[in-house]
């Protein structure tokens, strides 16, 4: 089994995603032996966001007379593809910044969103290629934004993306109110470790129904 674990906050030491990511691996390497980790760290080693030269995906014949330039960009964005397609469990740290997701994150989704690879257009309409995954997403925010659908770009957006990729099995741990005093932070954190061990154990249950 191969878990990639990513990373998007630029904060180190100081970021709670991180923290729960690392939980959240530790606690999934623990429970399923054998596991082989490949870490992303967005925040050190993020895409530059699409531009003229990254913009389309092209190989093979249709490589022929790119540049020095487009035929790097291709090659960073066949690599983190084929990193995410390689993928039996996928762990993304996602802080909401501006109600949304870190640019570094949004860069790397540009990147893996390739038509013919994570996803297909039919005359049915757009169809996932990369089903079979499960992806657990830390989902870390300074107020509260729960229930409040108008103002969550975070978790509704990854939600769309993973799901037109052709993921089903999408969890998130949640850690909200994290910038609402120290009491609101800590029964945050105490949440969000009992829903990581939750889904630890959700996962467990499935793999024996599985065998």
């Amino acid at each position: 089994m191969k878990l990639l674990h990513i990373d998007s906050s630029p904060l180190g030491g100081n970021s709670v995603s991180r923290k729960l990511t690392r939980d959240i691996v530790d606690q999934w390497t623990a429970t399923h032996a054998g596991t082989e980790v490949e870490y992303l760290d967005l925040a050190a080693d993020a895409p530059t966001h699409l531009a003229v030269d990254s913009l389309g995906f092209r190989f093979g014949p249709s490589a022929d007379g790119l540049t020095d330039v487009q035929r790097r960009e291709n090659e960073v964005s066949e690599r983190l593809v084929s990193q995410f397609l390689a993928a039996d469990v996928v762990v993304v740290g996602a802080p909401m910044f501006n109600f949304s997701v870190p640019s570094q994150l949004k860069a790397w989704i540009d990147r893996v969103a390739q038509a013919g690879r994570t996803f297909k257009y039919t005359e049915k309409g757009p169809v996932g290629l990369a089903a079979g995954k499960t992806v657990i997403v830390a989902s870390t925010r300074g107020g509260a934004y729960a229930g409040a659908p108008a103002m969550d770009h975070q978790e509704s957006y990854l939600s769309t993306v993973f799901g037109f990729f052709g993921v089903t099995d999408l969890r998130f741990v949640r850690a909200e109110g994290l910038a609402m005093g120290d009491a609101a932070k800590a029964l945050a954190l105490a949440g969000a470790e009992e829903a990581i061990r939750t889904q630890t154990v959700a996962a467990n249950e499935e793999v024996a129904l599985a065998a």
